[in-house]
Formats: C-alpha cells, structure tokens, sequence
C-alpha cells in the first residue's frame, strides 16, 4: 500500500463547474487540456509536487472515471520505492487516485510514471477540476532528483499547458507526448463468455469448526500454511478460525488474530475458495472491530476481504488482486482509522515494486458492513453499505481466475511494544457471488435474504475450473 498524508479536499465537487482558464485553443482530438505547475521547483527536493488543472475543451461532459494523468519521471537509483499523496484538491482528495508504474521501454529521461485518477465526478462543456494539489516520495524519504525527469518543469510556477503529461480518457491518449518509449500496453481484459450471467456461490457459514467436513466439501480452505502477509515468523493456526454464533440460530465465519509482540507469539488467520471466479459481482457482510477482544490496543491489524490471482514471477502480467483492508489502527504510515480498496495489476516483492491504484477513506468502520465488488466491462466498482467507495479499471482489471479471501494479520513492524497477549478478531456473516452478472448492492441483499428465507445456507454452481 501506499503512504498518503494530510489535507483532504474541502471543497465540495459542485465546484467542478468554474469556469477554465484562458489557454490555446485545443483541437477537435484534444478536447482534454492538461494545466501543469510545480511548487518544489529545485534540481532535487524532498518531494516531487507535479499540481494539475485538467481542462473540458471539448463539446460533451467527460465522466472523470474515464480519465487517466500520467507524470513521466526517472527512477533514483536502487531500490527505490515512491509514495503518493494527494495534499489538497477542489474535487476533494478522496476522489483522486496515485499509482506508480513501470515503463515497458525506458527513454533516457523516464523509465516510470505516476498515473492520477479519479473515483467519481463529471467536467462539464468549458469547466476545469482546480487545483490538484499533489505529491510523491521516496519510501525512505531521502531527496529526490528531479532535473532529469521527462515531465518536470522547473519554471512552470503558474499554470499553463503542458504536454509533457499525458491525459488519457477511456484508455485513449488524448493530450501530450510521452518520452521515447511510449506508455505501457495495458494487459488485455477479458469479456464475459457468458454475459446474461451465469452461476452463484451463497455460503451462510453453518459449519461446526474448520474440521467440519462440509467446508473442504463446499470449497473452503483453512490455511495453515507459513509465510507472509504479516509478521516474520507468525503462523496461521486452523484453530483461529471458528464458526460462533452471532444471533438466535445466526452462525458466522470468525478469524481471530493474536500477539504478544514476537513472532514466535503471533498467530493470524486466513479463509479462501478455490480459484475459479473472474467477472461478476462479490459480495460479504462483514464485522469489523476498532480494538482487541482483550489486551492493549495499538497493533497494525489488517481486517480484509479480497480476490486474488497468485503471483507466479516478478511481474507476472496475470497477477490480480481486489482488496478491501480496513486498518483499524493505522499502518503503511498512517496514524488512525483507514479503509482502503486496492486493485493491483502485479508487483515484484525484492526489491519492492507495486502497479496499483487505490482509493480510502480515513474513519472507523466498526461493526457489520455489507461489501460489493462489481467486476465487469473491464471496469472494477467497490461498494460499501450500498454507496460507491471507489471505481478502478484499465490494466488493473483482472484477466485470469481468483479465489475469495478472508484474513486477519499484522502489518510487520506495527506490533505495539507490549507483552500482554492481545485478541483480535473479523467476522463474516454470509459471503455471495453472481458468475457474469451485476448486480445492484440492494439486489444482492434481497436475493441473500431469499435463501435465508428458504433456509438455503450454502449453493454453488458456478462451474469449476
């Protein structure tokens, strides 16, 4: 994940209608125009601070989902690895997306990008975004060089156009040139081989323990495997994982995770299906917790629910993952509360290297919530308790088969100085799949609710692979 501080948007999206500044006229290809100025104008600095103003030249409204931003620049040598902070936008923060990725052919002045995006808003006929005030960094916030980077304008303090960043709108450029070598080319997405829809998976967890048969039997399985996320040393117990009762008959998955702050004494839990989910919609009523059941708060805890394609080499153009992570306490450089929804294309583990986007919001999500994932028309939507959390697509847009996730673990390096052994745990009350189909968040409660009523607790006929 990603680092990302201080100031988000305080001023409403209405504001998208300002009028745009003066500029040369575009042409009938560009009705996108990219403003650009930088507040860190030096040979090298602490942070890269490329600001935008994207600019409707055009005849029709342009949905900002559509619309990518790429800043070209050329990685300090070593392992770097860079941090994306969005410090102030009149669209508001919490619309704007930051991810790095890797040229397939390097030019002598950029061999990466960061690509902006957006979740939601409209530019209407004639309108500008305003300021998007944005940043990057290094990981180990050492200075960065910036005098050699393809897109940087060290005498750009005011806005004006700028075609050494690219716009990109539906996957199509439409502004700016990129650095010899051009963009990436986006892996190719799939489409649905059966678009009408096809099978579901509905599972209401009435199992006994994780050594009920019927769990191996409907494709569920406990990991007990070591290795990572998570502390170094931390093992994965089939006995963390329980099937409590949460209400009258009511039973849930339960995940617990418990430390006492070494990784001898760190013990996570983890759930998945087996791989044979793509397109469709994924969904999950999950209970989220702030604290530990007992012990002293503070650790880095991630509380998650996710599809994932396993990594098969550095870089592997068919890794996918969809995530939701709640951060109940911070981490990846964060102080507080934070949800964030993740899509990622692929990634390389030493040295780090991680193709992503991603969208947060920073307050608690304590208690039941109900999760959608839409992935469809190569578009990938997340929904928490039926309102929009966040859209993502392009080449984070999966193109082989996932399995379902659920686990509870420790961020390495976020455990709190304690001993007292500390309880944590995330519930799950029923999990819900449509092979091939959207379906509405309200839609997907009302057909979870119809197998409950029928006193179904577990269908799968979604074919396996």
């Amino acid at each position: 994940m990603r680092r990302k501080l201080l100031l988000g948007g305080l001023v409403s999206a209405v504001l998208l209608a300002l009028v745009g500044v003066a500029a040369n006229p575009a042409s009938a290809q560009q009705s996108l125009r990219l403003q650009y100025k930088t507040s860190a104008t030096g040979a090298a600095a602490d942070q890269v601070e490329p600001w935008f103003n994207l600019v409707n030249s055009g005849t029709s409204a342009v949905p900002l989902s559509g619309v990518k931003i790429r800043y070209y620049f050329k990685a300090d040598p070593g392992a770097t690895q860079y941090r994306f902070a969005c410090s102030w936008a009149v669209v508001s923060c919490s619309t704007v997306t930051g991810a790095f990725g890797t040229l397939s052919a390097p030019a002598a002045t950029a061999d990466r990008y960061l690509e902006v995006g957006f979740t939601s808003g409209n530019l209407a006929v004639g309108a500008q975004t305003g300021d998007l005030q944005l940043r990057f960094y290094r990981s180990d916030w050492q200075r960065i060089t910036q005098s050699d980077d393809y897109s940087f304008g060290p005498a750009r303090t005011t806005y004006g156009d700028w075609t050494k960043v690219t716009v990109h709108q539906n996957g199509a450029l439409v502004w700016g040139t990129s650095p010899t070598g051009g963009d990436p080319s986006p892996t190719p997405s799939v489409t649905p081989t059966n678009p009408g829809g096809g099978g579901v998976v509905f599972d209401d967890f009435s199992y006994g323990d994780a050594d009920d048969p019927s769990l191996t039997a409907h494709n569920w399985t406990v990991r007990t495997n070591s290795g990572g996320p998570g502390v170094p040393g931390a093992s994965w117990p089939k006995q963390n994982v329980t099937f409590p009762t949460v209400s009258g008959t009511n039973k849930a998955l339960q995940l617990k995770a418990v430390t006492d702050g070494t990784g001898a004494g760190t013990r996570q839990s983890e759930v998945l299906h087996q791989r044979k989910f793509l397109e469709g919609t994924y969904a999950a009523r999950v209970k989220f917790s702030d604290a530990p059941v007992s012990g002293p708060d503070g650790d880095h805890v991630v509380q998650t629910f996710f599809t994932i394609t396993p990594l098969a080499f550095d870089m592997d153009p068919d890794y996918s993952e969809q995530d939701f992570e709640y951060l109940p306490n911070g981490g990846w450089g964060e102080p507080g509360n934070i949800m964030y929804t993740t899509s990622w294309e692929t990634y390389r583990n030493e040295p780090w290297e991680a193709v992503n986007v991603h969208t947060e919001v920073r307050q608690s999500y304590a208690g039941w919530h109900d999760l959608v994932l839409q992935v469809s028309g190569g578009q990938i939507r997340y929904y928490i308790d039926g309102a929009l959390f966040a859209e993502h697509g392009g080449v984070y847009y999966p193109e082989t088969v996932q399995s379902v996730n659920f686990n509870l673990w420790f961020i390495s390096g976020g455990l709190v100085g304690a001993s007292t052994p500390r309880d944590y745990v995330q519930q799950v009350d029923w999990f819900y799949h449509a092979e091939n189909e959207v379906v509405a968040p309200a839609e997907v409660l009302n057909r979870v609710n119809g197998y409950r009523s029928a006193s179904t607790s577990w269908v799968d006929t979604v074919p396996n692979p």
